[in-house]
C-alpha cells in the first residue's frame, strides 16, 4: 500500500515509518523541508491543502509538542497545528483525483480530561479544559473526511514508552540518579503504551477495514503513578523516594503541570474487541523490554 505520513520525524512517526517499510509498504513523508529527498514531499500544515496524489492511506501524526511550558502563544500553536493542520490535510483529500481509502489521525487521551478512577472507553464523553476541547476539535476536523467516502480512525494515544525519546527520556535521568519519585500524591492513573504497540495499533487500524472512529492507543494495564514509579525504580534498581510535590510541578511547568497530575484510566476496548493482540499489555514486561 502507498502510505502518506505526516509527523514521520517524531518519536512515534519514526517507529511507524520503519514498521511500514519493513512490511513492504511504500511511504511518502510530508514535511516542511523535503529538499528533493526521495520519498519526501513538501507540505506546511498551516499554509494550505496537502498534495495527496497517489496516496492509498494517510497517517496524520503532526502537531506542536504539548510537553512544554504553556503560554497563550504556545497554546495557540498546539491547537492550530492540530485543528487547522488537519483541516488542510482533509482539504487535500477532497482535492485528490483518487482519494485515499483511509485516514488514521492522531488524537490523545487528553480528550477525556481529569476523570479520577472512572474507567474510560471510546464511548466515554470528553472532559473539560484546553486539551479536551482541542482534541474534540481535532477529531471533528479529521472525521470531516468521512463525508468524502474515507474511513477515518482517530487514535487517542496515551503515554508512549520507548527507547531514545518520549516520556521515558524525561523520566530516566532523575531515576538513574536515585532522585525519582511519584508526582503529587501519585494516585492519578497513567495510561501508557509501549512504542511497538503504538506503531502496531496504527498499522492495524490502517489495514483493518472494520475499524473506524475513535480507538484508544493505550495498553490494557493502566497503573497509578505511584505504581508506575515504583516499577520503574525496581527495573532500574534505584530507589523512588523523592516525590515531586504539586506546587513544584506548577512552578516548573505552569499550567501544563495539570497534564502530569490528571488521572485517566483508559481501556483500549475497540482494539481488544477488534482482535488486536498487544505485545506488551502490562507494565513490568514493557519496562523490562525497554530497560532490562
Amino acid at each position: 500500500m502507498r502510505v502518506t505520513l505526516t509527523g514521520a520525524t517524531g518519536f512515534l512517526g519514526q517507529a511507524l515509518t520503519a514498521r511500514l517499510r519493513d512490511g513492504g509498504h511504500e511511504t511518502v513523508i510530508l514535511t516542511r523541508a523535503a529538499r528533493g529527498r526521495a520519498g519526501h514531499a513538501d507540505w506546511d500544515p498551516m499554509s494550505g491543502p496537502a498534495d495527496l496524489r497517489g496516496a492509498e492511506a494517510v497517517v496524520h501524526l503532526a502537531g506542536e509538542p504539548v510537553a512544554q511550558r504553556w503560554s497563550t502563544e504556545v497554546k495557540k500553536k498546539i491547537r492550530d497545528s492540530r485543528v487547522v493542520g488537519t483541516r488542510h490535510l482533509v482539504a487535500g483529500i477532497a482535492a485528490a483525483d483518487v482519494r485515499p481509502r483511509v485516514l488514521v489521525c492522531a488524537s490523545a487521551i487528553g480528550y477525556y480530561g481529569d476523570r479520577g478512577d472512572e474507567l474510560l472507553t471510546e464511548q466515554s464523553g470528553p472532559g473539560r479544559g484546553f486539551l479536551p476541547e482541542t482534541c474534540v476539535e481535532w477529531e471533528r476536523e479529521a472525521r470531516a473526511a468521512e463525508a468524502l467516502g474515507v474511513r477515518v480512525v482517530c487514535l487517542r494515544i496515551g503515554i508512549v514508552l520507548g527507547q531514545g525519546g518520549g516520556a521515558l527520556a524525561q523520566m530516566l535521568p532523575p531515576f538513574r540518579m536515585g532522585a525519582g519519585g511519584r508526582l503529587g500524591d501519585g494516585r492519578q492513573w497513567m495510561s501508557w503504551i509501549h512504542l511497538a504497540d503504538a506503531a502496531g495499533l496504527a498499522e492495524w487500524a490502517m489495514l483493518n477495514g472494520a475499524v473506524a472512529g475513535p480507538v484508544n492507543a493505550t495498553a490494557p494495564g493502566a497503573v497509578r503513578n505511584s505504581d508506575f514509579t515504583s516499577e520503574l525504580a525496581r527495573v532500574l534498581r534505584r530507589p523512588a523516594v523523592v516525590p515531586v510535590p504539586t506546587f513544584g510541578l506548577k512552578l516548573l511547568f505552569g499550567e501544563m503541570a495539570r497534564v502530569l497530575l490528571e488521572s485517566q484510566r483508559v481501556q483500549p476496548k475497540a482494539a481488544l474487541d477488534g482482535g488486536y493482540r498487544f505485545r506488551f499489555p502490562e507494565l513490568p514486561a514493557a519496562l523490562g523490554d525497554l530497560l532490562g
